[in-house]
């Protein structure tokens, strides 16, 4: 596991599988022509910078984000760098607390001198560090911000994730085609953007087909009794919850509910996926679903071969979509910055522009005009104890 000390670096490879994949793309002969393995150990690095909630609530996020882009800069390392020259990143941890996102980023643009900001964790996280980035000139990836208003009017802000609208429809669908629910009770963390927007999609896009929203319940990150409110939805006899907030309320909210005798199905998005979930949740969670940015029981070559080497260096862990988006962004800015041929801000966000089915683990990433990827969500069950895929659903 990462160490959260402000300022770490870390060094980095450019994957085997991308080599291998793109071969067919007229753009991978630049970019195999701009790294240079002779020159890279002895040339200045690029430095790229990190905000990660590695402490606090959301700390499972930060972890599992930065061991993705520990392991992508590895091996863009280990193959010889971008434009002859290592990459480092410079590491800083928010404690999963308003506010400190914005002041680390300051001193990552002002002090490091970074060339591309990385953020992970909440969108109201990357909501802070948004405006700095865009006001710098200098190109930021938001890797988990699923808020749409993270991108909105701002050309050098970018993610590698998809947006809510896109997320509120998948569980709209899911709710409807799968669950086969016809009334839909909706629980919101009021003090989280990701959660108050996902709500809003997912009651406009169920109650468009047919759906009915009898009960909407709200409750605040860092709550713990939900009694008041699920025992409001039990008398609203509804067929399934739908829980926009984090992992932590939404164990807890899955606990109470089962004690209070609600057995009827329990589903969220992306903010439910950690280990936590399961292990506060326990017995309760068995058998909700969430949506999520890719499974590690993919058969796919990209997905095995990153599972694999995810595993073997730390410690047999499985990962979850917060370690290969955060991969496949730092991916993404290597392969841009190659491209652009320089490290300067307007250059390099005109080269993460024209992304195009980037091949990554989180599947074949373009970047629309909007700067957000398209790209597919899967649906993830809790069974035996073990996150499990179900199924996917296009864009």
């Amino acid at each position: 596991m990462l160490s959260p000390r402000s300022g770490e670096r870390q060094q980095a490879d450019f994957p085997r599988h991308l080599r291998l994949m793109r071969r067919t793309f007229s753009l991978s002969l630049a970019l195999l022509l701009l790294l240079s393995p002779s020159s890279a150990t002895a040339a200045e690095p690029i430095k790229l910078g990190e905000i990660e909630p590695l402490t606090g609530k959301e700390a499972a996020f930060g972890q599992q984000a930065h061991r993705g882009v520990r392991m992508a800069i590895a091996e863009i390392n280990a193959r010889g760098g971008v434009l002859g020259r290592p990459l480092v990143v410079v590491v800083e941890d928010n404690q999963s607390k308003p506010g400190d996102s914005a002041t680390v980023a300051k001193k990552l643009l002002s002090r490091e001198k970074v060339v591309a900001l990385l953020c992970g964790g909440t969108s109201s996280n990357c909501l802070e560090v948004a405006p700095l980035a865009q006001t710098a000139r200098i190109p930021f990836v938001a890797t988990t911000a699923t808020a749409p208003e993270v991108t909105e009017k701002r050309d050098y802000v970018f993610r590698s994730c998809f947006i809510d609208p896109f997320q509120g429809a998948v569980l709209a669908k899911f709710a409807t085609t799968t669950l086969k629910t016809k009334r839909v009770a909706i629980l919101t963390s009021v003090s989280a953007s990701y959660s108050v927007g996902l709500s809003k999609v997912f009651r406009e896009k169920f109650t468009a087909r047919g759906g009915v929203i009898p009960a909407e319940q709200k409750y605040s990150e860092g709550d713990k009794d939900f009694r008041a409110q699920l025992t409001a939805i039990k008398a609203a006899q509804v067929d399934a919850i739908a829980v926009t907030g984090f992992y932590t309320e939404a164990a807890l909210i899955c606990k109470q509910a089962r004690d209070l005798g609600l057995t009827i199905p329990i589903f969220g998005g992306d903010g439910w996926e950690a280990p936590e979930l399961i292990e506060i949740g326990g017995q309760a969670v068995e058998g909700t679903y969430y949506a999520s940015h890719y499974s590690s029981e993919s058969t796919a070559p990209e997905v095995r071969d990153f599972v694999k080497k995810y595993r073997a260096r730390y410690n047999g862990e499985t990962p979850d979509s917060m370690a290969p988006l955060a991969y496949d962004a730092t991916l993404i800015i290597a392969e841009a910055i190659a491209l652009a041929g320089t490290t300067d801000g307007p250059k390099l966000r005109d080269a993460l522009a024209a992304t195009k089915n980037f091949p990554g683990v989180t599947g074949r990433t373009s970047i629309d005009a909007a700067r957000n990827a398209t790209k597919s969500a899967v649906m993830i069950t809790v069974k035996n104890g073990k996150p499990t895929y179900v199924e996917t659903i296009d864009p």
